[in-house]
């Protein structure tokens, strides 16, 4: 069976990313075709790429997190029009751990969090990782009650299963490569 990892890509305090998170993963789950994990980067407490400290057992946990999964849900907050940094770095971090696998993006923000999801795909490509075209948008005006609450539209649960509808045969084909 797959093994799908939600990447939840934010570590501020207050972050709505595992109201997210939580929210696919019990989406993916009622499917069967997958086993699905919440993989908090906040976990791991990653130091800045190239800067001393932090916990180096960190790193090579997250290695060994990302290389055992076959495929990735990332949940994305937009922050100034892009990802987190904290997401950017945790990206960075590695490189071959990603080769050859596939990605969704749940996105969510003012917009939908449309210019992160845009500026993931590149970084997604660059790590050779083929993220898929259905892309569940979360408006923090509609998706989440007072901006803080999340309390997703009906609909939304249909587009994470298209989402998924395309990342798991796609995960499947590149497992084939690996």
């Amino acid at each position: 069976m797959l093994k799908i990892g939600v990447i939840l890509g934010s570590t501020r305090e207050g972050r709505l990313s595992p109201q997210v998170g939580e929210w696919v993963k019990a989406v993916a789950e009622k499917r069967g075709d997958a086993e699905y994990e919440i993989i908090d980067i906040a976990d791991f407490k990653l130091p800045f790429l190239g800067e001393p400290g932090g916990d180096a057992s960190g790193a090579a946990t997250w290695s060994q997190k990302v290389a055992a999964c076959d495929g990735f849900v990332f949940i994305v907050a937009e922050y100034n029009h892009s990802i987190t940094g904290a997401l950017k770095n945790a990206l960075d971090y590695l490189r071959v751990e990603w080769n050859n696998k596939a990605a969704g993006i749940v996105s969510y923000g003012s917009v939908g969090g449309a210019r992160a999801a845009e500026h993931l795909r590149g970084i997604l490509g660059e790590l050779l990782v083929a993220d898929v075209r259905v892309h569940p948008a979360l408006s923090l005006f509609t998706d989440f009650e007072n901006g803080k609450v999340f309390k997703p539209k009906e609909v939304q649960a249909d587009s994470v299963n298209q989402m998924l509808d395309q990342l798991i045969p796609w995960a499947t084909a590149l497992k084939t490569i690996r």
